[in-house]
């Protein structure tokens, strides 16, 4: 149940997150002559994380010319991946629900459903593993790239002393953390549903029929000696008193001749 109602709600954020980013840093570069200045230097950058063509403009403060620059790094491989794998982690959470809802006995009608449904949690369980830890290694590097520090070392101008150069505003990246968490809520999510949905399969019932069948035997041949204790003694108890039964009559006849001798005297 808690499959049903968390996962796709967890996948909504998860790719929501981190998918709908869009982000930028401002920065100021002022120089010995003012005119060459520019003090509002705006550098954008959103999903996939191709840091490597965002390209933006500074001032050289030699000139009026403008120096071109670029961010270094690419992400993408890693985010596309993780929203990747969160966008199709919530269609099979939604078809999931709605077969366990109203079809519920068709899907155990046979085997092949919970199988089906076991295998492709733990291929999910694996992906969001990989994907968030491969998702928390790039968020880093993006941090690293779009640290105003770390670009406004790529600017030849803000390496002069006479100048300077500073960060107006960083990028916010609350929401790409929050996707990171999300991720790893994924996989523990689907990991923990893993034992549930074994218990579907018929794996689960066929090993515990394996491991009631040996105490079965036990039971019953406990039983079964129990039983040949209890005849034995009975039947032993029968033929004991059967035994001693003839004796006590040949007594009592023993007992009543002289008795009968000695009447009519």
């Amino acid at each position: 149940m808690c499959m049903v109602i968390f996962a796709p709600l967890f996948a909504i954020f998860a790719f929501a997150t981190c998918g709908g980013y869009s982000g930028g840093l401002r920065l100021s570069v002022d120089c010995v002559n003012k005119t060459e200045s520019n003090l509002s230097i705006d550098i954008a950058f959103a999903y996939p994380f191709r840091l490597h063509q965002v390209t933006f403009e500074v001032p050289t403060c030699e000139g009026k010319e403008q120096e071109k620059l670029a961010l270094i790094g690419d992400s993408s491989s890693s985010a596309e991946f993780f929203v990747t794998v969160a966008v199709f982690a919530f269609l099979y959470s939604l078809a999931a629900t709605v077969v366990y809802i109203f079809f519920q006995n068709k899907y155990r009608e046979n085997n092949r459903g919970p199988l089906i449904d076991f295998i492709i949690t733990v291929v999910f369980s694996f992906l969001w593993l990989v994907g968030s830890s491969a998702w928390a290694k790039g968020l880093s590097d993006v941090k690293v790239a779009t640290d105003p520090k770390e670009v406004l070392s790529l600017i030849s101008a803000c390496k002069q002393s006479s100048n300077k150069c500073m960060a107006v505003h960083s990028p916010v990246m609350s929401s790409l953390n929050t996707s990171v968490v999300f991720g790893f809520l994924n996989f523990i999510l689907w990991a923990g549903n893993i034992w549930f949905v074994f218990k579907e399969t018929g794996w689960h019932s066929s090993g515990q029929r394996y491991l009631s069948d040996p105490m079965e035997k036990h039971s019953s041949s406990y039983n079964q000696g129990r039983y040949n204790q209890d005849s034995y003694g009975s039947g032993a108890g029968y033929s004991q008193q059967a035994s001693l039964g003839p004796s006590s009559d040949e007594f009592g006849q023993q007992s009543s001749g002289p008795a009968s001798f000695t009447n009519p005297i």
